[in-house]
């Protein structure tokens, strides 16, 4: 009796003993609660991709292997791509417990190449994202104007980048204006007033802005985490939509933000992008005195040229005779004109010819004369009509007499006038049999004359 009751208190667990789904489900209960999401580091290996996007695997290092599950990864795993057999990879994820095998596993869901930072890890990210939308493609990227007058700055007023960009600008073209849109360049919340600055600039008159040829966005030199703003999404989107050319000019030369790829230029510094969007004030003048002198040279020859032309004239026949100078060109003006004259009468004929032409055709589709063949068109329609119609009803004249004289030859009346008769049942039925009817029935007799009704006897 003692042995049955503590089967039953084992089977609902009474004595402490549990059943294995319950185990196995506290221990699903604890990792969830105790650990829960857990950046774990290792070796990607027997990575198998399943057909519903699904991701199996196991990570690993010299001291123990964790099975992985990455769900409908191209949708719900960040960085999935890093996945490969024999990767360093990074992964955020939730610890739990494979239920049906009581087997602990890691659902994945965030990737990093091991070795690569948060910030860089966004920073590929993202970079792979906006090139896949086609928004670092070259035909979008916007030409430099070659003669700006007009430069707007979106950078920090207390930096030394400004003050960089100012000196270049100052040296190299003193009569451009600058316009500064001071913005906070490093720090949480920069990104949006970087943003806001962009948008206000490439929609200067709805702000009572200067309409700048060409705006400069940068900052000086710093890590990763200084320069991150130009590195946001909304930066890089505000670039490449603002109407008027950008410039990148972030950081030193070895530095690229996401801002580098959505400019229409990218400038290793904000000196150099400084010297990019103007001409060295010094080169033009010296280009503009090698066109002068290289103007004034073939100008001296010719009149150097016309001078002696002058003189040989003044020494020739000119200072004998000048009307036997101006005999010839004299005749030939004259005949220039009698040449132009004839060209000028014919080309007046030709076109009162034409103008002839035009004027007969004109008259000869006048809208009266117009009318008048329609109407006599019109006439002669009707009448042929009338003599179609006339002819036609004769011609159906004819054929209905033919036909009532047929029909009399071979109906039933041509019989009767020569004594045949047909007898009726007074229903109206034909009588071919004495059987038909019987005595007291009345019959009809049809004759030539008329019809005889009658009684039957027998």
């Amino acid at each position: 009796m003692r042995i049955e009751e503590q089967g039953k208190q084992y089977q609902r667990g009474d004595d402490g003993a549990m059943s294995v789904g319950r185990l196995v489900r506290r221990m699903k209960n604890v990792l969830e609660i105790e650990i829960g999401d857990v950046w774990v580091e290792g070796e990607v290996s027997n990575l198998r991709k399943q057909g519903n996007g699904h991701y199996y695997f196991s990570v690993k290092d010299e001291k123990a292997q964790l099975a992985c599950a990455a769900f409908s990864a191209e949708r719900r795993c960040d960085g999935y791509e890093a996945l490969q057999d024999g990767a360093k990879v990074r992964m955020l994820g939730e610890v739990t417990v494979y239920e049906a095998r009581g087997q602990a596993q890691l659902i994945v869901k965030r990737v990093v190449p091991a070795g690569l930072g948060e910030l860089q890890a966004r920073f590929e990210h993202l970079k792979k994202k906006l090139h896949a939308e086609g928004l670092f493609a070259e035909e979008l990227k916007k030409p430099l104007p070659e003669f700006p007058r007009v430069i707007g700055l979106v950078t920090s007023s207390s930096g030394a980048a400004l003050q960089d960009m100012m000196s270049v600008l100052n040296r190299r073209a003193p009569w451009v204006k600058a316009v500064l849109f001071p913005v906070a360049v490093q720090g949480q919340g920069a990104a949006p007033g970087i943003v806001q600055a962009i948008e206000m600039m490439g929609q200067p008159e709805d702000h009572d802005l200067p309409r700048c040829d060409v705006i400069i966005v940068g900052r000086g030199g710093g890590s990763l985490e200084d320069l991150w703003n130009f590195n946001e999404e909304s930066v890089a989107r505000a670039i490449a939509d603002c109407p008027i050319p950008v410039v990148s000019a972030v950081g030193h030369e070895i530095d690229f933000t996401i801002a580098d790829f959505a400019a229409d230029v990218r400038a290793p510094t904000p000196s150099a992008a400084a010297e990019v969007v103007v001409p060295d004030g010094e080169e033009l003048r010296a280009k503009l005195e090698r066109l002068r002198d290289g103007l004034r040279r073939p100008v001296r020859e010719k009149l150097r040229s016309a001078k002696d032309l002058i003189g040989f004239a003044r020494r020739g026949v000119l200072a004998h005779d000048a009307e036997r100078v101006l005999r010839e060109p004299t005749l030939r003006r004259d005949e220039m004109e009698v040449a132009m004259k004839r060209a000028v009468e014919e080309r007046l004929g030709q076109w009162q010819l034409r103008l002839a032409d035009r004027k007969a055709g004109w008259k000869a589709h006048h809208p009266r004369l117009v009318v008048e063949q329609r109407r006599e068109g019109l006439r002669q329609f009707r009448l042929r009509y009338v003599q179609q119609a006339r002819h036609s009803l004769q011609g159906m004249g004819q054929r209905l007499e033919r036909a009532r004289r047929l029909l009399k030859t071979l109906g039933p009346e041509s019989a009767f006038e020569r004594g045949f008769s047909i007898t009726l049942t007074a229903s109206g039925d034909l009588v071919t049999d004495p059987a038909q009817v019987g005595g007291g029935d009345r019959i009809a007799t049809r004759v030539a004359g008329g019809t005889i009704e009658s009684e039957v006897v027998e």
